[in-house]
């Protein structure tokens, strides 16, 4: 059994110019958006401990930007905060896989 109930990494890996990558994509605000986000609505509790994590490179940049849910292990591309919102919705906080942002 895993110590958290979910836990998310995000990809913030930073690539020399002009190589993309997920750095390029405002990753670290994204992660501070959901980090926020889960405290405020008090969805990682005792029971359902939620950790967000920062990430170097996970190795798909081309993918990017990307961050990956664990125990399920599924990985998620992003647009805006309406993406990160339906990602807390459905799977962190309902454990339904948002299938249209999968990679």
């Amino acid at each position: 059994m895993s110590f958290y109930s979910k836990h998310v990494f995000f990809c913030e890996n930073q690539r020399a110019p002009g190589d993309d990558c997920c750095a390029n994509h405002n990753a670290k605000a994204a992660r501070d958006y959901v980090k926020d986000k889960v405290k405020l609505l008090g969805i990682s509790t005792e029971q359902n401990t939620i950790r967000i994590n920062s990430a170097g490179c996970l190795g798909r940049c081309d993918l990017g930007p990307v961050l990956v849910v664990y125990p399920e292990a599924v990985w998620y591309t992003y647009v805006d905060q309406q993406d990160l919102d339906e990602i807390i919705e459905e799977h962190l906080t309902h454990g339904r896989v948002v299938e249209r942002l999968k990679v």
